[in-house]
C-alpha cells in the first residue's frame, strides 16, 4: 500500500499529515502510526494527523501520538493543519474545525503565521509552587530562575512517573519567566522525549504565568527551542477564555511511501 503525506512543522514540533478524507487510512493501525513517525525507519515525526471531513465544519483533526494510539489535542499540531487544509484548498484565511477537545477557530495571518483560538480553561491546580491545568491536554508548570544545563528528559520523566501521574500522564513544561517574557521547555508524554516546542504546553506555561503574576488580560512572548509562539488571554472566574496560539506553521516537504 501506498501512503501519500505531507510533512510540517510549528517551531520544531514536527508533524506527518494525511488527507484522509476518503477515510482509506486506518486511524487504529497503532503500529503503522508508529512506524510512519519513527525517525530512522519511517517518515518522522512528533505525531500523525488525519485530515478528515466534518457534516457542520471545514474538517476534522485527529492526532495521534508518535508512539501509535490517539491522543488529546496538539497546539502546534492544529496550526499546522490548517496550514495544510489551506494548501488542499479547502479553506482560505479562517477556519473552523473539530478536534478531540471540541470546536477551534482559526486565522491564518498575512505573514503566514497560524493564530489558533484554544479551548476555555475554568480551573487550574496549583500544587507547591507549580500548577497543573489541562489545554486541550494535561500539563504540569514548574518556574525556575534559569533552564541553563536542564536535563529535561529525565527531569521531566521523573514528574511525568512520579505517583500522581504516572497513571494518565502529563506532559512536563519548565518554565522561566523574565522580564515580561517566557522560556519554555516541555517533556511531552506519548512522544516521551523532550520536543523543540508544545502548543498546548506553551499555553498552559503562559496561562500558569498570568496566574503567578496576577495579569488578567493580554499576551505573553514565548521562546521554545523550536521557535518563538505568543499566547494570548482573559482572565474568566477562576480560569480563562479567548485564548489564542500564534506561530509558524511550515511545509516542510510531501511524498509518497510504501508500507
Amino acid at each position: 500500500m501506498k501512503i501519500y503525506f505531507s510533512k510540517y512543522q510549528g517551531a520544531g514540533n514536527d508533524f506527518v499529515i494525511i488527507d484522509n478524507r476518503n477515510k482509506k487510512f486506518d486511524g487504529n493501525n497503532v503500529s503503522l502510526i508508529k512506524f510512519l513517525c519513527d525517525r530512522r525507519f519511517g517518515i518522522g515525526g512528533d505525531g500523525l494527523m488525519l485530515l478528515q471531513e466534518h457534516n457542520k465544519f471545514d474538517f476534522e483533526m485527529r492526532y495521534f501520538n508518535s508512539d501509535g494510539p490517539e491522543a488529546s489535542m496538539c497546539g502546534n499540531g492544529g496550526r499546522c493543519i490548517v496550514a495544510f487544509a489551506k494548501k488542499l484548498g479547502i479553506i482560505d484565511q479562517e477556519t473552523t474545525f473539530m478536534a478531540v477537545d471540541g470546536l477551534h477557530e482559526a486565522v491564518i495571518e498575512k505573514d503566514g503565521q497560524v493564530n489558533l483560538k484554544m479551548i476555555d480553561v475554568p480551573y487550574f491546580e496549583k500544587i507547591s509552587d507549580d500548577y497543573f491545568l489541562n489545554t486541550g491536554s494535561p500539563h504540569f508548570v514548574t518556574f525556575s530562575d534559569s533552564l541553563n544545563d536542564l536535563d529535561v528528559y529525565n527531569e521531566g520523566r521523573k514528574i511525568r512517573y512520579n505517583d500522581r501521574f504516572k497513571k494518565e500522564g502529563t506532559n512536563v513544561n519548565f518554565t522561566q519567566l523574565k522580564d515580561g517574557k517566557l522560556t519554555v521547555y516541555t517533556y511531552e508524554r506519548g512522544v516521551e522525549n523532550e520536543t523543540l516546542a508544545c502548543g498546548t504546553g506553551i499555553t498552559a506555561a503562559a496561562l500558569s504565568a498570568a496566574i503567578k503574576t496576577g495579569k488578567e488580560k493580554g499576551k505573553f512572548d514565548v521562546k521554545a527551542k523550536g521557535g518563538d509562539l505568543s499566547v494570548a488571554f482573559e482572565k474568566a472566574g477562576g480560569g480563562f477564555k479567548n485564548i489564542w496560539l500564534k506561530g509558524p506553521a511550515t511545509f516542510v516537504f510531501e511524498g509518497e511511501i510504501e508500507v
